[in-house]
């Protein structure tokens, strides 16, 4: 894990900017940094990159990593870099360093753009060729690491691990896109990168599973590289699919423990966190300490879980208490380096769980990031579900099945009908709950309908790929990656493995739910390794306590604070806000809402003093 970022212009880059950009890379990478430069056809490249040393320690391997013609600066692991390398040796490659750097820039050398498909990992790269005169930008299938590019006014070409980088290389304060923080504000985080937009206008976020070659300083054309698609195989059994998950699952967190460090374990009451605890634990024997949020709130609280599971594997286990003092400023803190609002609360609980990992001396840590996604984990997946299975012979056990599972629990309102989707399978209103009650606070309409991609097959499938490609996977990654970043942590997501995802888009959908319980394959991948309770509990858990058990709202000085004259309130109305801040919040959708508000008004203040 590291920073990485360059500039491609008709100048070279100016030395005080380019140590501006390193500093500001130093979280990324506190182990190491280095710059090359090249007279480049059609341009001047400077290609910048800080360390955070994970696999191969040693110096050997530091970046920019120039070799035989070719310079690399490369953020991200590829987990099956050994395998990759003892095929590149039988094609005659010779290798100097023990790590996956060197096995990138060799993987590109001999197989060109097709070395993107063999890899197994994330990742974020410029790889330049000077022999041909070629920069090579690329990122891996899911999006997990990240790379932002823009143009300056001169015209340089400027990418980079994080939007302030590239303000600093450019020199330039990145305009606010008041539109993408009114989507932002009353669509919510779904809404984001639905078009790979981001805060700022004329920031470009480089879509997932692409690559672009330039041989001048010119926007990149990404194309894509990799796409997942469902493909069922109709003779699989169920026990076929249990049996295949269970195998790609325990293999895809086995790569993820591979590094030259002491890995961590990001451990909640949930399915997720709890299967990977117990696959690297009781499979792989794995060495791992637990890190794990606790909450007082008992609508929150999973402490219960997260002690069976330390009982059971007899793991180490530091718990984080949430801080309810200074949260304004802490929450000001974890904007300054986001470049802009988190996502929802639980991001602030991802920052402050990475600040304890960075503490206790971890520079690794796994999560459960796309689970959800590809198992059908949420709420609405199980009425997707029952609407694709709409024709099968047992369909009213099905709904009976919901009824006393999922169904006890659900409280979206759109979302309480077992047939919901077999009614109407267009409708999406539960996604962007409220918005035209939140579109009411803004001083000018907005009015956005969800939209998504028509992909081809069943109802489920096509929720599932819209998730993981352009509602929830890719911005919950971005946030991931910062909040661990910000603390020098890398964060790996064992579930977006890309042989696990192509075989669950195999398994027939009439498998993922079973016995009233979706996420069904995953809770067989952990059975017998992850306490019964967890794995059968019905309920979708998570820590996401309401934003007014942080801070209190009818505090002087908050409400002060938040009410103070800034740009937000060209935006939002004032009044509006002030009431809001003043009610009884009960709904979860206005707990989302008010929270979105607040980072909003602490984002847009900061912007307004932000000095590149």
């Amino acid at each position: 894990m590291c920073g990485i970022a360059g500039r491609f212009g008709t100048e070279a880059l100016d030395p005080a900017r380019e140590r501006r950009a390193l500093d500001l890379m130093a979280n990324r990478g506190p182990d190491g940094e280095g710059v090359y430069r090249a007279e480049a056809l059609g341009g001047q490249l400077a290609l910048l990159h800080t360390r955070l040393s994970i696999v191969d320690l040693d110096a050997r391997s530091d970046q920019p990593f120039v070799k035989g013609g070719l310079a690399l600066v490369f953020n991200g692991e590829i987990y099956n870099h050994p395998e990759l390398r003892a095929e590149l040796e039988a094609e005659g490659a010779r290798f100097t360093t023990t790590g996956d750097t060197e096995v990138v820039l060799e993987a590109v050398r001999h197989w060109g753009r097709d070395a993107l498909d063999r890899f197994e990992g994330m990742f974020a790269f410029a790889l330049y060729d000077a022999r041909r005169g070629h920069l090579m930008l690329a990122r891996d299938r899911f999006g997990e690491k990240p790379l932002y590019w823009t143009i300056a006014s001169d015209g340089a070409l400027v990418f980079a691990s994080e939007i302030k980088v590239l303000a600093a290389i450019t020199g330039e304060k990145p305009v606010v896109d008041e539109t993408q923080l009114r989507r932002y504000l009353v669509n919510g985080y779904k809404a984001l990168l639905t078009t790979r937009r981001t805060f700022y206008r004329d920031i470009h976020d480089f879509p997932a599973a692409a690559v672009a070659e330039l041989d001048r300083p010119q926007a990149p054309a990404p194309r894509s590289y990799w796409q997942l698609a469902y493909r069922p195989d109709e003779t699989m059994t169920a026990e076929q699919a249990i049996e295949g998950a269970r195998e790609r699952v325990h293999r895809a967190i086995a790569l993820r423990l591979r590094a030259d460090v002491p890995i961590a374990v990001r451990l909640s009451g949930g399915i997720d966190s709890n299967v990977i605890a117990g696959v690297a634990s009781a499979v792989h024997h794995h060495p791992i300490t637990c890190f794990s949020i606790v909450e007082d709130d008992p609508r929150y609280d999973e402490t219960a879980a997260i002690r069976a599971t330390l009982e059971r594997l007899q793991l180490p286990n530091r718990q984080i208490p949430i801080p309810r003092a200074d949260f304004l400023d802490r929450l000001d803190d974890l904007i300054g380096y986001f470049d802009g609002p988190p996502l929802t609360i639980s991001y602030y609980l991802h920052w402050l769980v990475s600040q304890a990992i960075h503490q206790d001396g971890f520079k690794v840590a796994l999560g459960g990031t796309g689970a959800d996604e590809l198992f059908t984990g949420y709420y609405d997946h199980y009425l997707f579900w029952l609407a694709t299975m709409q024709d099968a012979p047992d369909f009213d056990g099905l709904v009976e099945g919901w009824r006393q599972s999922y169904g006890r629990f659900v409280r979206n309102p759109h979302l309480q009908d077992p047939l919901a989707f077999v009614k109407n399978p267009a409708a999406r209103e539960h996604i962007y709950l409220g918005r035209e009650r939140f579109a009411a606070y803004l001083t000018q309409p907005f009015d956005e309908p969800h939209a998504e991609e028509a992909y081809p097959g069943s109802l489920i499938r096509r929720r599932l790929l819209n998730e993981l490609f352009h509602e929830t996977v890719p911005v919950m990654l971005h946030d991931d990656d910062l909040a661990a970043m910000r603390w020098s942590v890398e964060n790996r997501a064992p579930y977006l493995d890309r042989d696990l995802a192509e075989f669950l888009f195999t398994v027939p959908d009439r498998h993922l739910v079973q016995n009233g319980l979706p996420k069904y394959l995953l809770r067989e991948a952990g059975r017998g390794l992850v306490d019964d309770s967890i794995l059968d509990n019905p309920r979708k858990q998570g820590i996401n306590a309401p934003v007014t058990s942080f801070v209190d709202f009818t505090d002087d000085g908050v409400r002060e604070r938040l009410l103070a004259d800034g740009p937000l309130f060209e935006i939002v109305d004032r009044g509006a806000f002030e009431t809001l801040l003043g009610s009884e919040i009960t709904l979860n959708s206005e707990s989302k809402f008010l929270f979105s508000l607040v980072a909003a008004k602490l984002f847009l203040d900061r912007h307004a003093h932000w000095t590149p």
